[in-house]
């Protein structure tokens, strides 16, 4: 064949324009004896020429029939229309038949002014061996998308229910009562509670319980993302619009979460600049991607949380007060664990059977007195910090039941006895006179015993607390604590 387009070999009787027409008409035989059927169209979309064979795929049993007819009342699924609209050729495409599937190759026809005048189609069957391997990726490539997207579906559907919400005790059923009810409207909710209360759970089973159940329920923290992503993170952001960014086009978790819920985990923590920016967006229904003139319409429904006193957030300057009575529609307030004295049966035998399922160990139980002491501390960590020394405590302990010695040597927080008051946090050190004061107190003091308590493993210790790792180094950066051994702290 490459002699064949060499200059040289072309005779002069045979110009280009012949020689080229020559080429045409072979390739056109070529592909038609091999290919499993062959269609030309004109530039209404009408047949102009069907093969026999291909015309009989399609019950036509004698060929001419077809002339002259639109393509669609021959091949119904045919894509040729759209090829003589766009003059672009479709060079792969996939077509079935009654169960069998073709290889299909649509190209436009041009006149010599660059019009189209119609198009030619041809489609290959499985007779052809080098399509082989061809169909078997494309099928892995078809079954790994259909995965991908069971994989996707089932992360972005509500985790829990309200069944998972434990406790029956008065503060309990209040919750889980005011909780329902904001399951069947449509409004924001605003949920309130110290660190570990549930905020997250009680999240999803409200998602779970609306009509939106089967949308996607989307959640992220907002203290964990660095301002500097928060925006593109929340809103998407247009291929190159920062430097960094991924050459495709980023889409935010706004749209991710569109027809479903958006959970906004430590909402407090957001920066002012996007708090304006997220309050435009709970107006205006839109939102507009990092680095782009389009604007995306959204329908989602809002669930924030937060551990911190919005309210003196927003006397402090700290939050605006517009996106606070935006928010503040629904709030549920969580009531901390040491409110909750009823529900610790209850609960201890919840962590303790998730815990055993989890690690495979001997499921153990809780003597009475072990219970008692639980019942008598403060628990400024709350739910998550119960699971905690449940956990250590199983790790530990050698007989199937936790006993109060398997338990005092583990607790972080100091004993309340039953009708004192709480000590003092040190001798040598005054009560916190402010709401924060004492936030990072109690902070600096779990962050600091559980490093004690890991080594002064930052790791360790970040996936005892629940935080993740450069979360919990900014916190031991700003509380000014200094671990033993900060596992290769980060510049």
């Amino acid at each position: 064949m490459p002699a064949l387009f060499a200059m040289s070999d072309v005779t002069p009787q045979l110009d280009y324009a012949q020689l080229r027409a020559r080429a045409m008409e072979s390739l056109f035989g070529a592909f038609d004896s091999l290919c499993e059927g062959t269609v030309v169209v004109d530039r209404d979309a009408r047949v102009v020429w069907i093969n026999e064979r291909y015309a009989a795929r399609f019950g036509v049993a004698d060929a001419k029939r077809a002339i002259g007819k639109a393509i669609e009342e021959i091949i119904p699924t045919s894509l040729m229309r759209e090829v003589v609209r766009t003059g672009k050729p479709l060079l792969l495409d996939i077509l079935d038949v009654d169960g069998e599937s073709f290889v299909v190759t649509r190209i436009p026809l041009k006149d010599e002014r660059g019009e189209t005048i119609g198009a030619i189609g041809f489609a290959l069957f499985d007779k052809l061996q080098p399509l082989q391997p061809f169909y078997a990726r494309l099928h892995r490539l078809q079954h790994q998308l259909a995965q991908t997207r069971q994989h996707l579906a089932a992360e972005r559907r509500a985790k829990y229910t309200f069944s998972n919400y434990i406790g029956n005790s008065p503060a309990a059923a209040q919750v889980k009562q005011q909780a329902r009810r904001a399951a069947r409207l449509e409004a924001t909710v605003l949920l309130l509670g110290e660190t570990g209360t549930g905020k997250e759970l009680l999240a999803h089973a409200i998602h779970a319980a609306s009509t939106r159940a089967g949308r996607p329920f989307v959640g992220f923290n907002v203290a964990a993302i660095p301002e500097t992503l928060l925006e593109a993170e929340c809103f998407g952001a247009a291929p190159g619009a920062y430097t960094g960014a991924d050459r495709k086009a980023r889409v935010g978790k706004f749209e991710l979460a569109d027809g479903g819920t958006l959970f906004l985990d430590e909402i407090g923590d957001m920066p002012p600049a996007m708090q304006a920016k997220l309050l435009r967006v709970l107006q205006e229904s839109e939102v507009e991607p990092l680095g782009s003139n389009k604007v995306v319409k959204i329908d989602v429904r809002i669930i924030a949380a937060t551990s911190r006193d919005l309210r003196a957030e927003v006397a402090a300057g700290r939050f605006r007060a517009d996106l606070y009575y935006r928010l503040n529609v629904l709030a549920i307030n969580l009531p901390p664990l040491r409110e909750r004295i009823e529900d610790f049966g209850p609960l201890c035998d919840h962590i303790l059977e998730q815990i055993a399922a989890r690690t495979r160990l001997t499921l153990r139980e809780l003597d009475a007195e072990a219970l008692a002491l639980l019942k008598r501390c403060r628990w400024p960590g709350n739910i998550r910090e119960l699971r905690n020394v449940l956990e250590q405590a199983c790790m530990l302990a050698d007989g199937p039941r936790l006993t109060e010695a398997d338990i005092r040597g583990i607790v972080i927080a100091p004993e309340i006895a039953a009708g004192a008051e709480a000590p003092p946090a040190a001798a040598d050190r005054p009560e916190p006179a402010t709401y924060d004061a004492a936030l990072a107190e109690f902070e600096r003091e779990l962050i600091a015993r559980t490093l004690q308590a890991t080594g002064g493993k930052v790791t360790a210790a970040a996936k005892r607390l629940g935080l993740g790792r450069a979360t919990l180094y900014k916190k031991i950066a700003a509380l000014g604590i200094v671990p033993r051994d900060r596992d290769a702290s980060p510049t």
